[in-house]
């Protein structure tokens, strides 16, 4: 009978990877709550500024539902089903874990940490930068006299000038939002998710029922990330710029926190992080017994 290693999961090993996720994610909530974009002006002949006020073809609620919802629960169902059978016992405060509940953690937590990195540095580029949105006229109407600008062929830079618009002027998430249009947060999260699903797919789905199948759901996804920033530019939300940037920053995230952060891919000696820590604490402990400590 093959005798079963028991290793114990420090518990300050989780309140630590707890509380930088919180480091990490904290911030997001704080620009969210209080943060203030830099505040660029305007030229009166940017006709880029002038499209009309659009709702969202795709709401953040759908995005967060299908991002977050469908790749937790793709990944618990995942570790649950393919956890491979192991000698190793893994315990943590004394009680016995699972493993697929052990890889199910490092996969999730690697999955939140790099969709946090990925919503910060989103955010830090939208309030430094300050862009406004291609609906800017249509929703500020701002109090200046463009007239004058456009008879005398005057192109002044307006930095001071305050929104007319009585619809939209006392509502303080649409001011704060019209500022915020570089990079899209649409687009990297929607990037970031998808990308990393894909990714997922690739190295943890082994059903061979199909050839295809597994390119097809990587095609759809990233299709559908694709398509979210598109709308964002069909709803004047963003400008193309914006998209592009906000495309481009949630793959790189999502294709380094993969490669570089996840146990997806094989780390050292070809083991996994799991594997590599739960063969080092069992070396450590053999050491310790056979020196008699």
């Amino acid at each position: 009978m093959a005798s079963v290693n028991s290793v114990e999961v420090p518990a300050t090993k989780v309140v630590l990877d707890v509380v930088l996720l919180l480091c990490v994610g904290f911030p997001v909530l704080f620009l969210y709550l209080w943060g203030t974009a830099y505040q660029r002006g305007f030229f009166c002949d940017d006709e880029s500024l002038r499209h009309p006020y659009y709702p969202s073809t795709v709401p953040s609620a759908y995005l967060y539902i299908v991002g977050i919802g469908m790749n937790c629960t793709v990944m618990i169902l995942t570790e649950y089903f393919n956890c491979p059978k192991t000698n190793k016992e893994v315990r943590f405060l004394g009680k016995i874990i699972p493993n697929w509940l052990v890889n199910t953690y490092c996969v999730l937590g690697i999955f939140a940490f790099g969709m946090a990195c990925s919503h910060l540095m989103t955010d830090i580029m939208k309030y430094t930068v300050g862009r406004l949105r291609p609906h800017f006229y249509t929703v500020c109407q701002p109090s200046i006299d463009c007239t004058s600008d456009f008879l005398n062929h005057n192109h002044t830079y307006h930095t001071v000038f305050t929104c007319t618009n009585e619809l939209y002027r006392h509502n303080k998430h649409i001011m704060k939002e019209l500022r915020l249009s570089f990079p899209s947060g649409h687009s990297s999260f929607s990037m970031f998710t998808m990308t990393y699903f894909a990714i997922y797919l690739h190295k943890r789905m082994t059903w061979d029922g199909s050839k295809l199948l597994r390119h097809t759901l990587q095609y759809l996804a990233v299709l559908a990330a694709i398509f979210t920033g598109m709308t964002r530019i069909s709803d004047y939300k963003h400008h193309w710029s914006d998209v592009l940037a906000g495309l481009s920053l949630g793959c790189a995230v999502a294709v380094i926190t993969a490669t570089c952060f996840s146990t997806l891919f094989p780390k050292r000696n070809g083991k996994s992080m799991l594997e590599n820590d739960s063969s080092e604490l069992s070396n450590l402990n053999g050491n310790r017994a056979a020196a008699g400590v």
